[in-house]
């Protein structure tokens, strides 16, 4: 269940290597139980941010809480909350999928139990006993997404999670975030897929060049960038186009009462098309 206490934040949060500045005022929260989208380009930032709520980097200004407190007052106890897919997760080349799972759970003082269902959970049951080194990609990044749940974290920092899976893979991992937030589980999800994000995120932040350039709910942003125009597809006088005002609601009761109507569109753009009218960048 999402609740309104958030779990991190950033407020003002710049960061810059030597002349270039790479984060430039980056404020939100994410609240406890929901699933928050970091969308954007590859090249945004987006993993450059994951690295500054991790510790890895700090930031040049700008204040960061985890759990409530600073995050320079954060200790190893409030790291062995979080779990972390990125793209430098790791696992041993020479140690099976199996293996691989088993010394992680006992890193995080848990025991074998429950992963062969997590195995189940994303295909891999049939692979557990071949080498991190002959896996496909896709076989890899699920592998480490377990890896990162193994100890059932607080919060949890993905980093595209689905790339280079195949639809069934990204379907299985879609179904997972969503028992992942029924579980209490908060996700910072980033990615770059925009109908990813429409489909598993509560909100979401559009950083591009460093900034973020919207957020809010992924209706709200569709809904704030819809287009004044309606399609309606008649049966004796084809498709028709009506902006949306009075004269048009008129006319389109005049055919439904002719029953003239075979389907009505409200032309809403998806998040996808939101980014480009935004941005002006292909993803």
């Amino acid at each position: 269940m999402t609740t309104h206490s958030p779990v991190l934040s950033m407020e003002g949060v710049c960061l810059s290597f030597g002349a270039k500045r790479v984060l430039d005022g980056l404020t939100f929260s994410v609240n406890r139980g929901e699933c928050f989208g970091f969308l954007g380009p590859s090249g945004a930032g987006k993993t450059t941010t994951i690295k500054l709520l991790t510790r890895q980097l700090t930031a040049s200004t700008g204040r960061i809480t985890l759990f409530g407190r600073p995050i320079e007052h954060t200790s190893g106890a409030d790291y062995e909350r979080v779990g972390i897919l990125s793209d430098t997760s790791a696992l041993y080349e020479r140690l099976t999928i199996e293996e691989n799972l088993y010394l992680y759970a006992r890193v995080r003082g848990r025991g074998e139990r429950g992963i062969t269902t997590l195995l189940e959970r994303v295909g891999l049951e049939h692979d557990r006993k071949t080498l991190i080194k002959n896996c496909s990609k896709g076989m890899r990044q699920r592998a480490a997404l377990l890896a990162a749940l193994i100890h059932s974290p607080e919060l949890v920092f993905l980093d595209e999670p689905t790339s280079g899976l195949d639809p069934a893979a990204r379907a299985e991992v879609h179904k997972m975030l969503g028992e992942l937030k029924r579980l209490g589980t908060t996700v910072f999800l980033t990615t770059h897929d925009m109908a990813e994000a429409e489909a598993c995120c509560d909100r979401l932040a559009i950083l591009n060049a460093g900034r973020i350039i919207a957020a809010g709910t992924p209706a709200s942003l569709t809904m704030e960038h819809a287009r004044n125009r309606m399609v309606v597809t008649t049966r004796t006088r084809g498709v028709l186009e009506f902006t949306k005002d009075t004269a048009a609601a008129q006319a389109v009761y005049d055919l439904l009462a002719a029953n003239d109507v075979a389907s009505i569109h409200s032309d809403e753009p998806n998040l996808e098309e939101v980014f480009l009218e935004l941005t002006g960048r292909e993803l």
